[in-house]
């Protein structure tokens, strides 16, 4: 294997070394990663595809990130909160979806149905001022799926964001290079 000398300025060695600790000493390990991810971003780029990060789980709890380009995006708002379906395709030419609920907030106890009453229609806007209020906060909640094909995203979004999503793959418009 050929050996090839790095320069590094004296103001980046702790990072070189937190780099070498995180990869278990491996410094020529954590070069080769880091430049592996380098390269792959940029082709992704020039391709078209950004990078895409979503939140995923009760509360947010992990994150999940890709390379893709957005299809579309389809939202409804209701007395149960926020509900968006992110539609993508991946830089694979795999298709995810990204499924989530806001965060919501419902009355609870003795006084459950009198403060549901006072937070929908013209009541909402009026608001209860009664002291006796209990509510329980669900946090925000998100599930992503990827899948093979257009055909296995039907189950998965509602049925206007299918029919754009088939549209689109369809119409995909082709790449012209131009050496102008």
């Amino acid at each position: 294997m050929p050996n090839k000398t790095i320069y590094i300025a004296d103001d980046d060695l702790p990072l070189l070394q937190q780099a070498q600790e995180l990869t278990g000493g491996n410094l020529s390990g954590a070069i080769v990663t880091a430049l592996r991810r380098l390269v792959e971003l940029e082709q992704a780029k020039r391709s078209g595809f950004d990078e895409i990060t979503v939140k995923v789980g009760l509360g947010n709890s992990s994150i999940k990130r890709f390379l893709g380009v957005a299809l579309g995006e389809w939202t409804t708002s209701g007395n149960e909160g926020d509900e968006t379906y992110s539609l993508f395709r991946t830089s694979k030419g795999r298709f995810a979806v990204h499924h989530s609920h806001s965060e919501l907030h419902t009355p609870v106890g003795p006084n459950a149905e009198h403060s549901r009453k006072w937070s929908t229609g013209w009541r909402g806007w009026v608001g209860d001022w009664s002291p006796d209020q209990a509510w329980m906060r669900t946090p925000a909640q998100a599930v992503f799926t990827v899948v093979d094909t257009a055909e296995e995203l039907e189950p998965l979004l509602p049925a206007e964001l299918y029919a754009l999503a088939l549209r689109t793959i369809r119409d995909e418009p082709s790449v012209e290079d131009l050496d102008i």
